[in-house]
């Protein structure tokens, strides 16, 4: 029997990616929809733990069940980290001009998940997931979402090119969600 897990985020794209990992994991995945949960958290914290500990928390006392939620964004390192755990307030254009003139070699970044998982009797675990890669010069690529598609793996490759089964073997959201796997 698999085991029913809350997600607890309302962005397709994150939802789309945590069922298809964690349900070949033996997880019946719910969404906060299916739950008829329709509070959105405020994500408060500096740190991706905090902003990912603070959905699940907040889910869980409303659901008494088991939760996963995750917080994560885009750092790149030419601009100090930038935008980090506010990722969600930027966009793809915002980035691309910040990072006019910068030379590709220059261009180095990273995404970065943290998840927070709640279990039934209320104990919470954090699994971390990074990866690596460069931000490129123009869109390319029409899978994925928000930074994927200038988000270089290899040179000329970005997320948004890959499948859903390439970018999850790869992908921040991905390790981290497999070393929750392996934890549970």
């Amino acid at each position: 029997m698999k085991k029913e897990i809350i997600a607890a985020t309302n962005n397709k794209g994150k939802l789309t990616e945590l069922k298809k990992i964690l349900e070949s994991h033996d997880f019946a995945v719910r969404s906060l929809a299916d739950m008829g949960i329709t509070v959105v958290p405020d994500e408060t914290g500096s740190t991706f733990e905090e902003n990912a500990g603070i959905k699940a928390r907040e889910i869980f006392a409303i659901a008494k069940k088991s939760v996963i939620a995750d917080d994560s964004g885009l750092e790149a390192d030419y601009l100090g980290g930038e935008p980090g755990v506010y990722s969600a307030n930027y966009n793809i254009e915002w980035l691309l001009e910040k990072l006019v003139g910068v030379p590709y070699e220059k261009r180095t970044a990273r995404f970065v998940c943290c998840l927070c998982f709640i279990n039934e009797d209320g104990e919470e675990s954090f699994f971390n997931g990074t990866c690596e890669g460069k931000i490129g010069f123009e869109n390319k690529g029409e899978n994925g979402f928000g930074f994927d598609p200038i988000f270089e793996v290899s040179e000329g490759v970005t997320l948004a090119m890959l499948t859903d089964d390439e970018k999850n073997a790869i992908s921040h959201r991905g390790n981290a969600l497999r070393k929750f796997a392996g934890f549970i």
